[in-house]
């Protein structure tokens, strides 16, 4: 096991903890650049009313607490789906310097699918992406939640 699996593991974990409040199940997690897990966040839309708290947001809001600083220079942020265009844009604005994703976002993808915010060539800061971690295991948590939706 990698360390992004087992970074994806914690961040599969806060995606479960979405559920409990009805969300969609995404969890992230942003490790330091010493290797330590600094934040983790789940979606919180439906707990807090807040069309912005998706995980990665909320996740990057508190290490920037934690850090003191709102440059993530040196971090990495592990979330289970890919990215969208608000996210991938908090993520660059950040300085993130790596961002690893679990599932595909066909709808909303900007990381690769859609668009790609991250790679664009016009920003000032471009992360590393690795894509595809533990991917079945996400995707197959946020197809069960969807089925269930639909009844």
């Amino acid at each position: 096991m990698t360390d992004d699996d087992a970074a994806m593991r914690l961040a599969l974990g806060q995606a479960r903890l979405a559920l409990k409040s009805g969300d969609v199940p995404i969890g992230a997690v942003v490790i330091d650049p010493a290797g330590e897990v600094i934040a983790q966040a789940c979606n919180a839309r439906v707990a807090t009313h807040d069309p912005t708290a998706h995980a990665e947001v909320v996740a990057l809001r508190r290490a920037a607490a934690v850090l003191g600083t709102w440059r993530l220079g040196g971090c990495t942020l592990v979330v289970t789906l890919e990215p969208c265009t608000m996210c991938a844009g908090a993520l660059v604005l950040a300085r993130v310097d790596r961002l690893v994703f679990g599932a595909w976002n066909d709808e909303m993808g900007a990381v690769g699918t859609l668009w790609d915010v991250v790679r664009d060539r016009r920003l000032n800061h471009r992360p590393e992406v690795v894509s595809g971690v533990l991917a079945a295991e996400a995707a197959a948590l946020l197809e069960e939640f969807f089925q269930a939706q639909r009844g």
